[in-house]
């Protein structure tokens, strides 16, 4: 696809659409005329490509061309209403069915805009007539919500939209509801055409073990406030935002109300401008708390779910997944809330603390969606589960940290071949951190001119010496509270000894000579 200079410096509000939307838009109507009636269709585009702008477009034209009328259901009040706006841009009378709405005038409209509760109990209690419904629009079609009101709309044509065509629940497979899917343009397509942002990803490993998977196939709030809300968890936030976001517009994401006021406190106490945003605010605040995000450079907004669909600033520079998930939906929503494209902003940080990225692949990865769509639970019993995902990690030092050990070549351990090999060989277990314990004094002492900057270099090993201890403990397979607890204090003791008795040695061993005095 080639997309000119001028299409894209010209673009305005309304009418004026990109070739791959134009594209997207005579697809869609080719199903539609080659289709019977109550034909359902879906149509896939990432976050970010024009959603609304297409379908409201197909609205346009359908009320142009045809004697019946349109019904697009939303599963948010808020994307209610910006639909009906971006509608109205492009010329369509709409009504919204909102719990306030006044239906006595109803017949004077082609067009309704409705949230799927609402709509329901509207419907339920016979106060929408449609029985002239040609076209029904649903917008986050991978929500559950909607299939409900599939029975009131049995003679309609249904054109279902989506980022991510895999449904809410693997109860209700999108292929179960919908006849055919239209593949819109890729993630990747869209950056290099100057779309979409690109997503540079830093990610972070976390344990997830004690995650506690609920009802609805993700994980609990409960367990993962109990993981973020922890002070370590939180101090592993506050270093990665100043590793690779300090400064820039950031919005973090949270699984749970306590973490994202911990996230707050957090970042208050460090001196950071930043607010906290959930579902309990009132609609003035909301506004306040978005006016002051939108007008301050370096503003952090932490925030649970409220902001993942229906929330547009193309000023957000900067993501952190505060959270894990096992939805690849909220993953790509996440995400998607920085990929807007300004003029002087081609890239956006996504920092994540939920090993998502090693769950899912990368932002924009190349995904088959008409096979996700088509057999999702193979799909979904490819996602490797949070054991495998943690066994397959490697602690990668932080840059800083990395500099302070920069006359190591290596300064990884692999505290599993290490086990491995000491089994095959008849030893015991614990000559794995024994050996482990080596090798960190070693690259200690490599970049160190005395013990005294050894030690204070051991002291900087702490996230390395804990995952290593993770390690450890799962190879054989123990891992108490209290004796992992243990194992980490032991560890520290035993490299500090170690240091002050063999600093002079493994000093000469490396350099040829001893240490000055």
């Amino acid at each position: 696809m080639s997309i000119s200079k001028t299409e894209l410096e010209d673009r305005k509000e309304g009418k004026d659409l990109y070739s791959y939307q134009k594209g997207a838009i005579d697809k869609i109507f080719t199903a539609f005329e080659e289709s019977p009636d109550d034909y359902h269709l879906l149509y896939q585009l990432p976050t970010g490509g024009g959603k609304t702008v297409i379908f409201s477009e197909i609205v346009r034209q359908y009320l142009k061309h045809h004697k019946k009328k349109v019904l697009v259901m939303t599963h948010r009040i808020e994307l209610c209403k910006q639909t009906s706006n971006v509608l109205t841009e492009f010329g369509v009378v709409n009504k919204v069915v909102d719990s306030k709405a006044d239906l006595s005038d109803q017949s004077n409209y082609s067009c309704f805009v409705a949230m799927v509760e609402t709509l329901n109990n509207r419907l339920n209690d016979d106060k929408l007539d449609i029985s002239d419904i040609g076209l029904v629009i649903i917008d986050e079609a991978h929500y559950n919500s909607f299939t409900k009101l599939f029975k009131f709309f049995s003679q309609s044509f249904i054109l279902g939209v989506t980022a991510t065509p895999l449904s809410s629940s693997i109860e209700l497979p999108m292929t179960d509801n919908y006849d055919e899917l239209i593949v819109g343009e890729s993630i990747e397509s869209l950056i290099e055409n100057g779309f979409l942002s690109r997503a540079e990803m830093f990610s972070y490993n976390v344990g997830l073990t004690s995650l506690v998977v609920g009802a609805n196939g993700d994980y609990t709030v409960k367990s993962s406030e109990d993981l973020y809300t922890d002070n370590d968890m939180l101090t592993k936030l506050l270093q990665a935002y100043e590793e690779r976001a300090k400064g820039k517009k950031t919005l973090i994401f949270n699984n749970g109300i306590n973490t994202s006021l911990h996230v707050y406190d957090t970042f208050r106490r460090a001196g950071y401008p930043v607010a906290h945003l959930d579902n309990t605010n009132t609609k003035k605040e909301r506004a306040l708390i978005l006016k002051w995000f939108k007008k301050t450079p370096d503003a952090i907004l932490t925030s649970v779910s409220i902001l993942t669909t229906g929330f547009d600033e193309p000023t957000v520079e900067s993501i952190i997944l505060n959270r894990a998930t096992k939805s690849l939906t909220l993953y790509y929503q996440m995400i998607g809330r920085g990929s807007r494209i300004l003029k002087d902003k081609k890239t956006f940080s996504v920092i994540d603390l939920g090993n998502n990225f090693h769950r899912f692949g990368p932002w924009g990865d190349d995904l088959d969606w008409q096979r996700i769509f088509k057999s999702p639970n193979y799909y979904l019993d490819s996602i490797l589960s949070d054991d495998d995902l943690e066994s397959n990690f490697r602690y990668e030092m932080p840059d800083e940290l990395r500099a302070e050990f920069s006359k190591s070549k290596n300064v990884y351990f692999d505290i599993q071949k290490t086990y491995v090999d000491s089994i095959r060989n008849g030893e015991s277990s614990k000559v794995v951190l024994e050996r482990s314990i080596e090798q960190h004094a070693k690259i200690c002492t490599e970049n160190s001119e005395d013990v005294y900057d050894a030690l204070a270099l051991a002291k900087m090993l702490g996230d390395d010496i804990d995952f290593r201890i993770q390690r450890y403990t799962k190879c054989i397979s123990k891992s108490t509270f209290n004796f992992v607890e243990w194992l980490k204090g032991d560890y520290r003791k035993k490299l500090n000894a170690y240091l002050r008795s063999n600093f002079d040695e493994v000093f000469e061993e490396i350099y040829g000579y001893p240490p000055e005095d």
